[in-house]
């Protein structure tokens, strides 16, 4: 199935690539494979901050991993011009603001890895980190980066 059927089906638009907060670009492509730099967790146009499970539960967590999942497609769909052409999303790293006692990490991280796995097929199924920290640039809940694999 062409991944923007799919996309429009899920009521998913894809946003535009946003520019970078730091010295970094969005993506860098070396050869088949595209990185992508990570992407913090935005709600309503701004950073959604917050700490896991502080004030934020599992559940919001994931909502905010499935929302960076949309935005690391925008930037994905701006590297190679056409999301069909994307024959595996390899990596996905995320970072997961949360406290020392927070073990949830990995179903935060789902939000993010389902959504992928529904648009893209088998070809989103991908190798995956995901880690608390301390902290995420301005005070967001989630960030994700992801690798991906251009068809030749």
């Amino acid at each position: 199935m062409n991944v923007y059927d799919t996309l429009k089906q899920l009521n998913i638009v894809l946003p535009p690539v946003s520019t970078p907060a730091a010295a970094y670009v969005p993506f860098v492509r070396s050869g088949n494979l595209v990185f992508v730099s990570g992407h913090i967790a935005r709600k309503d146009g701004r950073p959604w901050v917050g700490q896991l499970g502080r004030n934020l539960g599992t559940e919001e967590g994931k909502a905010a991993a499935r929302a960076i999942a949309i935005d690391l497609m925008g930037t994905l769909h701006a590297a190679v011009g056409d999301l069909n052409k994307i024959s595996r999303i390899v990596k996905v790293m995320s970072l997961v603001n949360s406290t020392a006692d927070f073990t949830e990490q990995h179903l935060v991280t789902n939000g993010c890895s389902e959504l992928l796995g529904q648009v893209f097929g088998a070809a989103g199924s991908h190798a995956r980190s995901a880690f608390g920290v301390a902290q995420i640039p301005m005070g967001a809940c989630v960030e994700i980066e992801l690798i991906a694999e251009v068809a030749a």
